[in-house]
Order: C-alpha cells, then structure tokens, then sequence
C-alpha cells in the first residue's frame, strides 16, 4: 500500500468512527420498539463502514484493499437510506437526521476520493 502506516492514521477511518458514535447517539432517542429493528439495522450499517476500512487496510494490497473500501462505499449508502426512513416515519426529527445526512456524505466522497488515489497509484 506505500505509504500507508496504518489505518488509524486515515482522516475516513477517524471519521467513520465520528460517525458511528452519532447513530448510536441518533439510534438512542428512538422509540423503544425501533430499537431492535431500524436502530439495530442502522448501527450495524455504520460500523461496517468503520470495520471495512480496517479490514481492507490489513489485507494483502491494493486490490484487495479497494474491494473493502467499495464494501465499506455500499454500507454507507445503506446508513443512508435509513435515517430517511426514520424521519419520514417521524421516528426521528429531520434536523437530526440532517446532520447524520451531511456526514455521511463527507465520509462516501472520501472513500470515493480514497478509491481513486488507491487507483491512481496500482
């Protein structure tokens, strides 16, 4: 991978962390009966993000790095279908499901970002 030390040392892995401890945070204020259903399905979609970074980082190359990132691409996408179910569902207020929204798409442009310095350097 060149110059990569470690994945801890990405500003997408620090970030996807940020981002999990907001859904959790997020997942908190939501009805009782959700937590086992939505929230549940939104914590997981969120440390996948994390876990796939790492994961992909401790592989043997780049190849196989950028098949976790795009893991890592897809369960974003997912985290971010769900707030808008849960706002739409009025679970949750838009405002705060606005902010997850904003991070999530900071974190999918880096990844993509990532895939592509990845590419450029293979």
């Amino acid at each position: 991978m060149g110059d990569l030390r470690d994945y801890r040392d990405l500003e997408v892995w620090k970030r996807s962390i940020g981002l999990v401890k907001q859904v959790y945070r997020l997942c908190a204020s939501l009805p009782k009966q959700e937590r086992f259903h939505l929230a549940s399905q939104m914590q997981r979609a969120a440390v996948s993000v994390a876990a796939n970074i790492a994961e992909g980082a401790e592989r043997n190359g780049t190849p196989e790095f950028l098949h976790f990132l795009g893991i890592a691409r897809g369960s974003a996408a997912e985290l971010e279908t769900l707030p808008v179910l849960t706002s739409e569902l009025g679970l949750l207020p838009a405002e705060a499901t606005r902010r997850l929204q904003e991070e999530l798409t900071t974190v999918r442009k880096m990844l993509s970002a990532l895939m592509r310095s990845l590419r450029l350097k293979a």
